[in-house]
């Protein structure tokens, strides 16, 4: 064996270009000649009123498991199924109110094949993946989705390598017309990942993450600058919201344009918060998601939000403090 230190670093970096150019293009060339069959596949992953199994053997296996969890993920109801475990029982996941999704780059894996009369005599349903429509999978199946690649990124051409990414994308790109289909939605992605940062960016809003109360900073608008920056220096958002006596929002002053209006010579003690906040502040509703609120501060490139409900009126405020602690930035 040739040991890995007598390839320079260009000739390991030409590998790596070589195989990704090799991989892409075998992706590429799927688009180029995708036809009706794969709206077929849609309309049966559609059609189905149970749930989708996927199976696969080997690295066709490794890539069935991860179409599955995507499929799931995405509104379409799906698991994964070892095929040499179905033959010894497992076969009962299936009913006749799923969808087999079979995959096998040859079409002729032996424990995909052996399952493919019982799932037929039940009266399953079936969609394969394969890169070879002539193969007994493809030719088994109600619709047949092809994948075939001119060659591997393995320099054997041995490897699975191109052959499975292809499929995965396949299978990704099946996963993404379903998900369009179905009007799936942010807010439904987020109730399949409740935890970690993502579920908390789909699922967190920002009255669940807002300061209210006596912690939100506001002053009317004849009180004097001076009584205003004790307002900020106290809640410590690093603006104070102007209100009306009802609570509408009429403004916001910040620590920006207090550095302005003492470059102006402002006087604290005389100047009142009417004369020098800015009237056309950015808000935002409580009910919105706080990925959201990110946006808003991200496009306006500012660091703090007034949160108000339907009438205008004051209900909460945030920065990105805030959001840093609850993990959405």
């Amino acid at each position: 064996m040739h040991l890995a230190d007598e390839l320079t670093n260009e000739q390991l970096k030409a590998l790596a270009r070589n195989v990704l150019d090799i991989e892409s293009r075998a992706v590429s060339r799927l688009g180029e000649r995708l036809g009706d069959d794969f709206a077929a596949a849609c309309r049966l992953c559609l059609d189905t009123p149970g749930r989708v199994v996927v199976t696969g053997m080997g690295k066709s296996g490794h890539i069935s498991g991860k179409i599955a969890a995507t499929l799931a993920s995405t509104g379409t109801p799906a698991f994964f199924m070892h095929p040499a475990e179905a033959s010894h029982g497992d076969l009962g996941m299936i009913t006749n109110q799923d969808l087999l999704l079979a995959i096998s780059y040859s079409g002729e894996t032996d424990e995909v094949l052996t399952i493919l009369p019982l799932v037929k005599r039940m009266g399953a349903r079936m969609v394969s993946i394969t890169g070879n429509p002539n193969s007994t999978l493809a030719q088994a199946a109600d619709v047949h989705l092809d994948v075939a690649v001119g060659e591997e990124a393995c320099p054997l051409n041995l490897a699975p390598t191109a052959s499975t990414t292809a499929t995965l994308a396949m299978g990704d790109a099946l996963a993404v017309a379903l998900l369009k289909c179905r009007g799936f939605t942010a807010e439904d992605f987020a109730l399949s990942h409740p935890s970690g940062s993502l579920g908390k960016r789909l699922l967190l809003r920002v009255e669940d993450i807002m300061r209210s109360g006596a912690d939100v900073p506001r002053t009317g608008p004849a009180v004097r600058l001076r009584d205003g920056l004790m307002e900020m220096t106290e809640k410590g958002l690093g603006m104070t919201a102007v209100v009306d006596d009802d609570g509408a929002v009429l403004g916001v002053f910040t620590d920006g344009d207090l550095r302005r209006a003492l470059d102006r010579g402002v006087d604290v003690h005389t100047t009142a918060m009417r004369e020098i906040m800015h009237a056309d502040c950015k808000t935002v509703a409580p009910e919105v998601l706080a990925m959201e609120a990110v946006h808003i501060l991200e496009e306006n490139k500012i660091t703090s939000l007034l949160v108000v409900d339907a009438n205008e009126r004051l209900v909460g405020a945030l920065n990105v403090h805030d959001l840093f602690r609850a993990g959405i930035m």
